[in-house]
């Protein structure tokens, strides 16, 4: 976690409720490849760049105005890590990490700086699950949807997906991925990583089924080497293939990695069916290697977001530097395993006024359509003066905005 970063977490002052915004918020780098090398893969794939994108203020105005609704008291007010997967219903579950919970005041005659509020004594839980249906959110389920596994730890969830109840099934249900963190000292003032979790849920009712650990790292001494998986998945040719990352610290390795595993449709809960790759082929217990990163002066954080258009994938992640805290990169590679190259085509999605950062660039491929690519990102506070106090006075400031991007050649 680089320090500007680590920064944040001591600025919020709020505890729990902005720890998530440390692991997104990490500067995210592609390797740099040659100039000859940026052409085409022997995979025969296309270089893809951003080409255009927008702000999509429907899908942000749907989650003000849900947030914001003072007729509930125990919904989602706010909260990051934010991530989607469409259930056969057609309803869209959208899953967040730390969250606040209770009621919003709206002032009465909105004017210059007034926003709405909530009182500094709102729940804050560690993850929760709202439905939306037609584009329209519609309610929270009791949160928080996982409990903490331990005392002093606490789980995130981050990518998720419908799959066969076990490969060839008929039967569905959601797996989440869940991230376990352990409360630490600094610099891990944002959480020690301890393990990958897959949650079961039940369909159509969404009930809590069963939690399995699929990777613990519990026995891995050097905290920063510690691997959590999760942070994006993609679906291709019966696999799912599920991308993770470590925490780097700065003092010994200025960037973090990028790691994949994959799994055949339906044995994502299953620990025995996860395959990583190892530098050179797939393997069962394997220790993973990075596909991306070199530990000086490229890298990832542990989020990121990976889509597939078109046969390529691209990757989404917060920019290098200083840029990190506003600007989202992308990079494209012929295979999960890469080699990936970019930096490409950088653009900087808006912020609120202040003292604000963007992070967790997540796509949506349940929302995208017609060659158009759905991306959401999370905002934070960073000023030391107040944090705590202005995440509360003006709760649009702890919420995901979305922006439409469309691909074009990259180079």
């Amino acid at each position: 976690m680089p320090d500007d970063m680590a920064r944040v977490r001591r600025r919020t002052g709020t505890g729990i409720g902005l720890a998530l915004a440390l692991v997104l918020g990490a500067v995210l780098v592609g390797g740099l490849p040659e100039d000859d090398d940026r052409r085409r893969d022997a995979g025969g794939c296309a270089p893809r760049t951003v080409a255009s994108w927008a702000a999509d203020d429907t899908l942000t105005g749907e989650f003000a105005r849900y947030g914001d609704d003072a007729g509930r008291s125990d919904d989602w007010t706010g909260g990051d890590g934010t991530h989607s997967v469409r259930l056969p219903d057609g309803r869209l579950l959208w899953l967040f990490s730390d969250t606040y919970l209770g009621r919003v005041h709206r002032p009465p005659n909105p004017v210059g700086e007034a926003y709405a509020w909530r009182d500094t004594t709102a729940p804050l839980v560690r993850n929760s699950a709202v439905l939306m249906r037609d584009g329209r959110l519609e309610g929270t389920l009791p949160a928080p949807l996982f409990p903490d596994p331990a005392p002093n730890q606490w789980r995130w969830p981050v990518a998720a997906r419908v799959e066969p109840r076990s490969p060839g099934s008929a039967e569905q249900v959601v797996r989440v991925l869940l991230w376990v963190r352990t409360a630490g000292q600094a610099p891990w003032v944002y959480g020690v990583p301890t393990a990958t979790e897959v949650a079961t849920l039940s369909l159509p009712d969404l009930r809590v089924e069963s939690i399995v650990k699929v990777l613990g790292q519990e026995q891995v001494t050097d905290l920063s080497r510690r691997v959590l998986f999760g942070t994006t998945l993609v679906e291709e040719d019966g696999w799912t293939y599920v991308f993770g990352g470590d925490d780097g610290r700065p003092a010994a390795r200025p960037a973090s990695h990028a790691y994949v595993a994959r799994v055949p449709e339906g044995g994502l809960a299953d620990p025995a069916a996860w395959e990583y790759w190892n530098g050179s082929a797939w393997q069962t217990r394997a220790r993973p290697r990075p596909v991306l990163g070199d530990g000086r002066r490229t890298g990832v954080g542990s989020a990121f977001s990976v889509a597939r258009q078109d046969g390529t994938y691209v990757l989404f992640t917060m920019a290098a530097g200083a840029k990190g805290l506003t600007t989202v990169a992308s990079y494209w590679a012929c295979s999960p395993t890469g080699p990936w190259h970019g930096p490409t085509t950088e653009f900087t999605p808006a912020l609120p006024q202040g003292g604000t950062a963007a992070y967790n660039p997540q796509t949506h491929p349940e929302l995208s359509d017609d060659g158009r690519l759905v991306l959401s990102y999370d905002v934070n506070w960073l000023e030391s003066a107040g944090a705590a106090v202005m995440l509360s006075r003006n709760v649009s400031l702890y919420r995901p905005r979305f922006v439409t991007i469309r691909l074009g050649p990259g180079r």
